[in-house]
């Protein structure tokens, strides 16, 4: 984690939104948390979230595709820590291509909340545990929603000029 640079954001108006979350099973520990902390900030905004599990990290993006063609936004939770293979590298350049792909093919943010550590404990300071310095489930699910306001703040602006100059 860098550790600076956050936005800060708490919450968003996202009153009649729908989260659409998948969080992987391994390491379910963190992931549960992770999980209950994305639905309670959806709550938090207005939102109403839909929950779908899947085993590891890889099976998000088909997921997150599901979930983005009936929800306004998706958030993708998950755990990969570092081991001693290559295995690493492909899992996490994987779920990141897949979820960007999701997010551009369909028009819908997809928020990133898969945790890519070198350690458990580096995961566990950042799935939002007490004592953890931070809340990825949380705040990745206000980034989505704060995207989606975007999205439609310039699909409202279409009918305007956009740019610069006259």
């Amino acid at each position: 984690m860098a550790g600076f640079g956050e936005p800060g954001i708490d919450t968003v108006d996202a009153t009649g939104l729908t989260v659409g979350v998948v969080a992987a099973r391994w390491h379910g520990d963190l992931t549960d948390h992770m999980l209950d902390r994305a639905v309670a900030a959806a709550e938090a905004c207005g939102a109403r979230a839909v929950v779908a599990r899947v085993a590891g990290s890889v099976e998000l993006p088909v997921v997150a595709q599901a979930l983005a063609r009936r929800c306004d936004v998706v958030v993708a939770l998950g755990v990969v820590v570092r081991g001693a293979t290559a295995h690493f590298d492909y899992v996490c350049r994987s779920v990141t291509d897949g979820l960007t792909r999701v997010a551009l093919d369909e028009g819908k943010p997809v928020a990133h909340g898969v945790l890519t550590v070198d350690t458990i404990e580096q995961a566990r300071d950042r799935a939002g545990l007490p004592g953890s310095a931070e809340d990825k489930g949380w705040a990745a699910t206000v980034a989505a929603l704060d995207a989606a306001l975007a999205v439609r703040g310039v699909s409202a602006a279409s009918a305007q000029r956009v740019g610069f100059g006259g």
